[in-house]
């Protein structure tokens, strides 16, 4: 994992330096017999810290309550709870590459900074965290969020199946349809390929393909899917998905596609890096499955590296509370828990942890995970979706072009074309 560090997160620091004298002052039951409200995406992530928190709770005296929901149903709540100016939310996940700038706008981040500056445990070592991670979640000069994890996608394969189809693993996008028509010919039992399909998820995955193509989002304040990359990439994206992805795959996600690959019925799954514990899970994949980035286009390898982070409500009123929970979550010990449960930590201490290391040596699998994670963290880019304040509104003309062509409603040029007039309309008011 140092290659993540050195490469993606190299970024000035922040200069927030903790205090030494009140660190060593910190008291970890201060808030005894309080109660925070955690707002959680039920992701590996998410689900991890929900395992974790009894000893969060054991330790400080405090209460977790856990307001649990799937993506979409999450930012729902959010959105709800955070235009009602409501308190019931202390803590949240939140994708800074998607939202950050949105809910800064909004003012519902609380600004950390003080926190940070603050009497905070003795061995919490912000330095340590990403720089460039927490530069990414920090806003006019204020840190909404500290990060979780590192991720971003990466083709999941059947070792066994392609060996038994005589199909190469393909090297370049060219020959990736290729190889899944191959896959789709010798076993017709089994989904040749699987990515995200469902509108407001897709554009995670597709943008590997935009940028692989050689295409961007935007240039010069125009939307760019018509251009002759965007085109390109659009038109693999869909076809894959249509002609050999499973039925309804345009209500796909990370979760469908994790339980469609761990069951044994897909040949290739281009998913997040984050779902390795959920389709490991079980065993039944981990002799079989190798793991490496999305081949390489015309544009070469350009992924999608990202990472959650976990933000305070500006309306909460136990705002002190809930950055206890917040650092807890974010230190070196709880990173090295959720490391083993295939969390990609954004400090770089415990990326270079014997503990972390024996792990990754356990399992031929995990090496290649951590092998593929490195190569996407060296090249990529946050780019998923547009770079403006109305990033989650667009994504939504994205997906809808990419669920128009699998189910055949309209030529790649007519889907694009529509998109880009949608999109320039979010451009333009900003």
């Amino acid at each position: 994992m140092r290659s993540i560090h050195r490469q993606v997160f190299a970024a000035a620091s922040l200069g927030l330096v903790l205090a030494t004298a009140q660190a060593q002052e910190f008291n970890w039951r201060k808030y005894q017999g309080q109660t925070v409200t955690f707002l959680v995406n039920n992701n590996p992530i998410g689900n991890a810290l929900v395992k974790f928190k009894p000893e969060f709770e054991k330790l400080t005296g405090m209460t977790v309550k856990v307001d649990g929901y799937q993506e979409q149903q999450m930012r729902q709540r959010l959105v709800t709870v955070m235009n009602a100016r409501s308190d019931e939310i202390d803590l949240f996940m939140s994708l800074p590459s998607r939202e950050g700038q949105q809910f800064a706008k909004a003012g519902w981040y609380a600004d950390l900074n003080d926190m940070i500056r603050g009497a905070s445990s003795k061995d919490y070592d912000f330095k340590d965290l990403s720089a460039g991670m927490v530069a990414d979640a920090t806003y006019d000069g204020k840190v909404m969020g500290l990060p979780l994890n590192v991720e971003g996608p990466v083709l999941y394969y059947r070792e066994d199946v392609l060996q038994r189809c005589g199909v190469a693993l393909p090297k370049s996008l060219s020959e990736l349809d290729a190889a899944a028509a191959k896959l789709k010919a010798c076993d017709a039992n089994i989904t040749p390929f699987v990515s995200r399909g469902l509108k407001p998820a897709a554009p995670f995955t597709f943008s590997v393909f935009l940028h692989n193509h050689g295409g961007s989002y935007m240039k010069d304040r125009k939307s760019q899917l018509c251009s002759p990359a965007g085109q390109a990439a659009l038109g693999q994206y869909s076809r894959l998905l249509k002609d050999f992805g499973p039925p309804g795959v345009v209500n796909y996600s990370f979760p469908q596609i994790s339980s469609l690959y761990k069951e044994g019925r897909a040949a290739m799954a281009f998913e997040s890096s984050n779902e390795l514990h959920n389709l490991m899970d079980g065993g039944a994949r981990l002799a079989d499955t190798g793991i490496v980035p999305l081949p390489a286009g015309p544009g070469g390898s350009k992924s999608t590296v990202i990472g959650w982070t976990l933000s305070v409500s500006a309306h909460s009123k136990n705002k002190e509370a809930a950055w206890y929970f917040l650092q807890w979550a974010t230190s070196k010990g709880v990173q090295e828990k959720l490391a083993v449960e295939g969390i990609a930590p954004p400090r770089a201490s415990v990326a270079n942890a014997p503990e972390f290391k024996k792990w990754l040596e356990e399992q031929p699998v995990r090496r290649e995970w951590i092998a593929a994670l490195n190569q996407v963290a060296q090249t990529g880019t946050s780019e998923v979706g547009y770079p403006i304040v109305a990033n989650p509104a667009s994504r939504e003309p994205i997906g809808q072009a990419i669920n128009e062509l699998i189910l055949g409603q309209k030529s790649v040029a007519q889907a694009c074309a529509d998109a880009d007039t949608a999109l320039n309309a979010l451009i333009a008011k900003e």
